[in-house]
């Protein structure tokens, strides 16, 4: 029986709050929501999924060096840690697992501190702009990063 490959999936600072916080721009969809829709499109195609929510970019960074070794993959939205974090950055550069940045909103049309992402150098993509639609895309694109990393 092939093993699922497993994928965390870390996410930032007041994403606890999606569906209350801002829903003029982060729309009324819940973070509870959006695990739930993940988790059923992973068992749907054989992926297991670990999902964190943190307010403290240590605890990110532990889960981060946790994924290091029990995961093949990360997604993450680092929210407010995009453009200040370079220890979340170290520590994804660090691991050298495959890593999907993704955004609800599209942060290059925001204001000007949000244009810029420290958290990219690590990633081998960034989703954003898409709402919460990006979780399922980047779910989408790191079971194919690693399929074909195992070619």
């Amino acid at each position: 029986m092939k093993e699922k490959k497993l994928i965390y999936i870390l996410n930032g600072p007041n994403l606890n709050l999606l569906g209350e916080r801002e829903p003029e721009i982060y729309g009324a969809t819940s973070l509870k929501d959006i695990e739930s829709s993940l988790i059923e499109i992973a068992n749907e195609n054989d992926t297991a999924i670990s999902i964190h929510q943190s307010n403290h970019e240590g605890e990110l960074i532990d889960l981060v060096h946790e994924a290091s070794k029990k995961a093949d993959g990360i997604i993450i939205n680092p929210a407010g840690y995009t453009h200040t974090s370079v220890a979340i950055l170290d520590a994804l550069l660090a691991i050298k697992l495959p890593t999907i940045e993704v955004h609800i909103t599209n942060i290059y049309n925001r204001e000007e501190f949000r244009k810029k992402s420290l958290i990219s150098k690590a990633a081998k993509g960034i989703i954003c702009g898409f709402g919460v639609k990006g979780y399922i895309m980047a779910l989408d694109s790191i079971k194919e990063i690693l399929k074909n990393e195992n070619k």
